[in-house]
């Protein structure tokens, strides 16, 4: 059975601890209301519906990996000087809890992915190295939070931040509620772009193998069979066993998978290793997890564009 995320999800603590009534959150300074995105690219969701309401900043750095990030004294000056919090959830964020409880202040807590439903451990995988958590490494056990790969998806983001803000900003609700529906639009023509991008692939090589669990979601949606992650975890900062990396090579070499496909932030040492076993490309330099400073994926539409384009290419 499939389960529902609820705004408790891996933050209980924080729905009770820290989500305020956003009658008494004042707007803030001249700048409007102040909001911080746990990620570049919730930053970048997040402004599509602030428009020029709002200016939203984000707390990891460009290219930080989230999995294996080390929360500093000047992450919580940014969470105390907000007021309006934006996080994945899913336990997406593990290193938050500490810093709210550090930080000064009250804010509005929205979890972008309330309400939408997971997906099952190992669902749409062709093979399923990891425990019956979904997490090899304990992280993520309340399942895979990368919902956000799925561009229809983020639809849900979209309007779970829409009806945060306008609840900390009242006055604004009409605004945001138009902003969130001209980015749905564009939302809905991604989602049609890539599926005309990947009808170009044959199905029998709509094949993936990634690192660790990060294209379940996208898979799902676009017809992909997940053939293997080589790390048995949802995160990038787990290992692999001498036994993971034989299976992986043996689910290569069996399923005929062409390519594998590493977000910029993974070590590629443990792919070259299974590329030379196999024979497979390396396709490295994805952006999964985190914008780029400019192109080539400078927003989130950008980075679902370039990704797509990267996988098309290797895989028709």
């Amino acid at each position: 059975m499939k389960r529902l995320v609820n705004n408790a999800i891996g933050m209980i603590a924080l729905s009770v601890l820290f989500l305020t009534s956003c009658g008494s959150a004042a707007p803030g300074s001249d700048r409007g209301l102040k909001v911080l995105a746990s990620t570049s690219f919730l930053a970048d969701i997040a402004q599509n519906v602030a428009g020029d309401r709002a200016h939203v900043e984000f707390l990891l750095p460009i290219g930080a990996d989230p999995h294996a990030y080390q929360a500093t004294p000047s992450d919580v000056v940014k969470i105390s000087d907000s007021n309006v919090l934006i996080l994945n959830g899913i336990e997406y964020e593990h290193f938050i809890e500490s810093l709210l409880e550090s930080a000064d202040g009250e804010r509005l807590v929205v979890i972008a992915t309330e309400g939408l439903e997971l997906r099952e451990t190992g669902e749409g995988q062709g093979v399923d190295n990891a425990d019956e958590t979904g997490s090899g490494s304990g992280e993520h056990e309340a399942g895979d939070p990368h919902l956000w790969l799925d561009p229809n998806l983020v639809v849900g983001y979209v309007e779970n931040i829409r009806d945060g803000l306008s609840q900390a900003d009242p006055e604004g609700a009409d605004i945001y509620k138009a902003n969130a529906d001209a980015y749905i639009a564009k939302l809905r023509e991604l989602d049609a772009w890539i599926v005309e991008q990947v009808s170009a692939i044959p199905v029998e090589r709509r094949l993936l193998v990634t690192n660790h669990g990060t294209l379940g979601y996208f898979a799902g949606r676009y017809g992909f069979t997940i053939v293997d992650t080589i790390l048995p975890s949802f995160s990038s900062d787990a290992s692999a066993s001498a036994r993971e990396v034989a299976a992986a090579i043996e689910a290569i070499k069996s399923s005929g998978a062409p390519a594998i496909f590493l977000d910029e932030v993974e070590n590629v040492s443990l792919a070259d290793q299974i590329s030379a076993e196999t024979g497979v490309e390396v396709v490295s330099g994805l952006h999964f997890e985190s914008l780029t400073d400019g192109a080539p994926a400078g927003t989130y539409i950008d980075m679902m564009k370039y990704n797509v384009s990267l996988i098309v290419a290797a895989l028709k």
